[in-house]
């Protein structure tokens, strides 16, 4: 009881999102009966093949998850399901979560190069610039 309450804890940040002034759930987890915590659907809701893809390569580096694939439920529904398998004790959250920052970090450096990529850019057309006058 107290390890459900620990994973509710550990993805709450991420169950809820704001969507036209009311609470919509953006995260779900599902577990077949009878299995356990190391088996586990991620119901992702407003969100497709660019996350699902991406974010089943972050997991699948992790050397504890035995499987990682997620699925679009239908074209006209804008929503993915992401199953986690783990072996051994490691709770199928733990690497959901773990993949999720690693794709951030991903995302955050390809922002960075691409805004100093920018800079670079403004600034030698300036230098070109002020050399012709």
């Amino acid at each position: 009881m107290e390890e459900d309450q620990e994973l509710e804890r550990k993805i709450s940040g991420l169950k809820t999102s704001m969507a036209e002034g009311e609470r919509k759930t953006a995260l779900e987890m599902v577990q077949a009966a009878g299995t356990d915590r190391h088996c586990v659907t991620f119901v992702l809701h407003e969100e497709d093949h660019t996350l699902g893809n991406s974010l089943r390569y972050m997991i699948m580096k992790n050397p504890e998850v035995e499987f990682c694939g997620y699925t679009t439920t239908h074209p006209s529904e804008s929503k993915i399901n992401l199953r986690i398998q783990t072996r051994g004790a490691l709770p199928a959250v733990e690497p959901f979560q773990r993949g999720l920052n690693e794709l951030m970090n991903v995302c955050q450096h390809v922002l960075d190069k691409f805004e100093a990529s920018i800079k670079d850019y403004k600034d030698q057309k300036a230098r070109r610039n002020e050399s012709t006058f």
